[in-house]
């Protein structure tokens, strides 16, 4: 730690930095967070699976997976005329 309590970051680039508070924000949620554990335990699943097991309106189910594929948390696959959502494992590193 730096001086008052500021943490230094030594040998971290700005982009890393940037990368990761969006990665916080995403999962700082609660909402997104009942979102991701649901897309693990039952994937890959469609948004109707998702809105209608997490009693949420579609267009908040919506909102939510669209913020957690900005951050690279979720991925989308093309399955017919729907989109399936998994865990995006190789970005996030599982």
């Amino acid at each position: 730690m730096g001086k008052a309590g500021i943490i230094v970051f030594n040998d971290v680039e700005s982009g890393d930095l940037h990368s990761a508070g969006i990665i916080l924000r995403a999962i700082s949620h609660p909402l997104r967070l009942k979102i991701l554990a649901y897309i693990d335990k039952n994937r890959p699943v469609n948004v109707h699976s998702i809105y209608t097991n997490l009693n949420l309106d579609q267009s908040i189910a919506s909102q939510q997976l669209n913020i957690l594929r900005a951050s690279n948390l979720v991925k989308t696959t093309r399955e017919g005329n729907s989109n399936k959502w998994d865990i995006n494992v190789k970005d996030v590193g599982l």
